[in-house]
């Protein structure tokens, strides 16, 4: 398995670095659970934020796969609303990428669980592409910081692809970051990993990492 981590889509800014992962043959299962409910709540609100040729979350997701030379028809997105357990499955064995979009993991990580994906999802072996709460849940553990989002720390259980560091997404220098780090640093003992607002992300591959862009790492 390779997991990719980043702060925000545009991987595609970092194409030398992440071509090798991505190619023509590539067929890619999008998890669009992460959602917000006021503004995701049927189909049809579904479709305005994730539907072919229409969402912004589409767009964002599908044009930087194929600049990696990743063809439209081979991106399937798992629609929470239209979809089966049976149907996401099938379109989860098929593929040897795995794409979690941006948004809220803990939401995200309940949607999964209530539409019984859990166990297929932990045994996927390929390529695992995620940012920002895509980043987060690829992690046993994670925490968020408080923003507008989660008004109180938190730790929270991901879907256990790596559990020896932690990740801290959309840095920018804030007090309450720079709290979170210290805490998360004191508490866990792992290295944390912290991406600059759409400036970065790290690979995992083979118990290694390497970070792309803008990424601050800091040892226990």
């Amino acid at each position: 398995m390779v997991n990719i981590l980043f702060d925000c889509p545009n991987i595609d800014d970092f194409y030398e670095e992440l071509k090798e992962y991505f190619s023509e043959d590539s067929k890619v299962a999008v998890i669009a659970f992460s959602y917000y409910d006021d503004f995701v709540y049927d189909n049809d609100s579904w479709k305005k934020v994730y539907g072919k040729g229409i969402g912004p979350c589409y767009f964002e997701t599908v044009e930087p796969l194929g600049r990696f030379g990743v063809p439209e028809k081979n991106i399937e997105f798992i629609n929470y609303f239209a979809d089966t357990k049976e149907s996401a499955e099938e379109k989860i064995k098929k593929a040897n990428t795995l794409y979690f979009t941006g948004g809220l993991p803990d939401r995200m990580m309940e949607r999964i669980e209530a539409f019984g994906l859990t166990d297929i999802l932990k045994n996927f072996d390929g390529v695992v592409v995620g940012y920002s709460a895509g980043a987060v849940i690829q992690l046993k553990d994670y925490h968020l910081t408080p923003d507008n989002d989660y008004p109180e720390f938190g730790y929270y259980k991901g879907l256990g692809y790596l559990d020896d560091l932690c990740i801290e997404v959309h840095y920018e220098n804030k007090d309450v970051q720079n709290e979170s780090i210290r805490r998360v640093l004191k508490e866990c003992k792992k290295p944390l990993y912290v991406t600059h607002t759409r400036q970065g992300g790290l690979v995992y591959e083979n118990g290694k990492v390497r970070t792309m862009g803008n990424v601050d790492v800091y040892m226990p």
